[in-house]
């Protein structure tokens, strides 16, 4: 009797189980149904600046100027917070009639040189113009004296006697193998 009971009421718990997926399964048809509708209200993209002209201006210029927050990705590719401020001033100085020198240097003003993928040629930036060649040179002799110190201290110590008949004999036993 006992068999007979845990079977039905496992029979009845698949029932309730298939009752409720085919419920929730309908449901979902429903809301998918239901929410169709509000597709139709999307919208194209506004563009971000109303003047094409001004945001292929924007481009142009932004594409030379470094991402301080990404540093090594440009203004115009960086879709971080601070670089859509750096874009919206832009636009808004580029919209006062200022020029492009203008507007270069308002940022190097405000962030220095780092902003410019291409640093002027000054006293405080000699380091970034010639830091990778030092560095490189001064590697490069450094290597040179290693090689040449290692190369003093390694001696070639003689095989003695003994040694040398031993390798004659291993020799040997290969070359019949």
């Amino acid at each position: 009797m006992y068999k007979f009971e845990v079977a039905a009421n496992s029979f009845i718990l698949q029932n309730r189980i298939d009752h409720y997926s085919k419920f929730i399964k309908q449901l979902i048809a429903v809301l998918f149904v239901a929410l169709i509708p509000l597709i139709s209200f999307a919208n194209e993209a506004v563009p971000v600046a109303e003047d094409p002209i001004l945001e292929k201006r924007l481009i142009n210029l932004s594409e030379n100027l470094r991402c301080l927050v990404c540093q090594n990705e440009s203004l115009a590719g960086s879709r971080a917070d601070f670089a859509n401020d750096l874009r919206r001033e832009m636009r808004e100085q580029m919209k006062a009639n200022k020029s492009d020198e203008e507007i270069i240097d308002f940022l190097v003003a405000r962030y220095g040189d780092f902003v410019l993928y291409n640093p002027p040629f000054k006293t405080t930036t000699l380091l970034l113009w010639f830091g990778p060649l030092i560095l490189f040179l001064g590697a490069t002799i450094g290597l040179f004296i290693y090689l040449r110190r290692r190369r003093t201290q390694l001696e070639d110590i003689p095989l003695s006697e003994s040694q040398r008949l031993e390798a004659e004999a291993l020799i040997n036993k290969t070359n019949k193998e």
